[in-house]
Order: structure tokens, then C-alpha cells, then sequence
């Protein structure tokens, strides 16, 4: 699949979302090195590469060199999230986490048309049944009911938007990636399978495996 003009997509607002603990990494993804360049950069030219001028949503580190940030108050990517749509005046926002650097700008150009086609309240991916909170694309009108979840406490983003949809009785859309891949919806441009697009960078050796991939699809040297 060629990637859509831009001026042929839905109207939708981009996000890296960088709001994430980095627990097991010890210091924050979005600026870890990958084979030369932050993560952010990664997940910037992903969504570049789609069509989408982004801006950083979450950012725990000074940023704004890279993109314009969305300031929140650091309480998790649910946080980011929230900040984000009530930045952006657009019907839908699509968000990317800035720990998938091998995902494919191709699947975010059908994750927004498949969104715009189906009407849900949140569009996602699911890889061998599971379901892949991100990339997402979001209806802006799940804010005020992910802003009371935000509230509420601690919680996933997943359950988050699962609520939202049912307030505004709206499905989910969840499409299975693998089958989209073999029936040839969209594919890969670099030969890797699309169970490693969803790698998260959470840990060194995930670094270490992502870089070794990255070479091995020939996206770096």
C-alpha cells in the first residue's frame, strides 16, 4: 500500500504520546538513544512519514527542540492524552507511543481511514488477539469521560477508552493486524513481521533488539 496524500486523509490531530513512567528503563524513553537518535525522532518521522505534522503530548523531558509540546501534569499517558485533545479542535486525534519505533507509517494511514469509515469512539489494532492500546486513533468526544477516569485514580488507557465508547454508545474498532497484512491491506516496507511492529521499548535489551532489527530492515547502517 502507497501512503495517501496527506490532503486526501480525515482532518485528525497527531500526537507522540511521552507520558509514560519508564519504570523498567530507569530514566525516560523519549529521549533514549536508538541508533543515533532519540526515540522521540523515531516516532516523530513515523508519523511524518504518514502524512501528520505531530506534536509531543506528555513529555517528562525538555522537548520542544524536537516538536511542539502539549504540557500536562505528568500523572501518566492518560494525562497526555487528555491534554491533547483538549489542545486540538479537530474531531479526531491519532496517537502513537514513543516507545514503538518499528511501527509502520502505512498502518497509521489505515488506521485513520478505517476510523473515519467505522465511527468509533476508538480505533486500534489487535496482534494474535490481543489488543494493542497503541497506535490509537480517539474521538475528541471521549475527553470528559477519560478527564473523570484521569480523576479517578490509576487506571489503563484501554479501560479508559472503554468507557468512553460506552458513554457515547459507540463501538470500539478493533482490527486484527495480521490478516490486514496477508490480505494485503497494508504492508511493511522493510520485511519485518508484523508482530515486531509492536515491539515496546521498555527495557535495554528491548533497545538492543529494536536496533539489531532496525539494521536488519535496513533503516539504519
Amino acid at each position: 500500500m502507497s501512503l495517501a496524500p496527506r490532503n486526501s486523509l480525515p482532518d485528525c490531530a497527531a500526537f507522540v504520546l511521552a507520558g509514560g513512567q519508564s519504570s523498567r528503563m530507569g530514566s525516560d524513553k523519549a529521549i533514549l538513544s536508538l541508533a543515533g537518535q532519540p526515540l522521540v525522532v523515531h516516532a516523530l518521522r513515523i508519523l511524518h512519514a504518514a502524512g501528520f505534522s505531530a506534536s509531543i503530548a506528555g513529555a517528562r523531558s525538555p522537548l520542544a527542540a524536537f516538536a511542539p509540546v502539549i504540557e500536562d501534569a505528568h500523572a501518566g499517558p492518560l494525562d497526555g492524552i487528555c491534554a491533547a485533545l483538549a489542545s486540538c479542535s479537530t474531531a479526531q486525534a491519532l496517537f502513537l507511543s514513543v516507545d514503538l519505533p518499528l511501527f509502520p507509517s502505512a498502518g497509521l494511514v489505515y488506521l485513520l481511514q478505517q476510523a473515519s469509515l467505522c465511527g468509533a469512539a476508538a480505533t486500534m489494532f489487535s496482534m494474535n488477539g490481543f489488543v494493542q492500546t497503541f497506535p490509537a486513533v480517539l474521538d475528541h468526544g471521549l475527553l470528559p469521560t477519560l478527564r473523570a477516569r484521569l480523576s479517578a485514580g490509576p487506571g489503563g488507557c484501554l479501560t479508559a477508552f472503554r468507557a468512553g465508547a460506552e458513554v457515547l454508545g459507540r463501538p470500539l474498532c478493533i482490527l486484527p493486524v495480521e490478516y490486514l497484512v496477508q490480505a494485503g491491506h497494508f504492508a511493511e516496507p522493510h520485511v519485518l513481521p508484523p508482530f515486531l511492529w509492536f515491539l515496546n521499548i521498555n527495557t535495554p535489551d528491548d533497545r538492543d533488539t529494536a536496533r539489531g532489527l532496525l539494521t536488519q530492515a535496513g533503516r539504519v547502517s
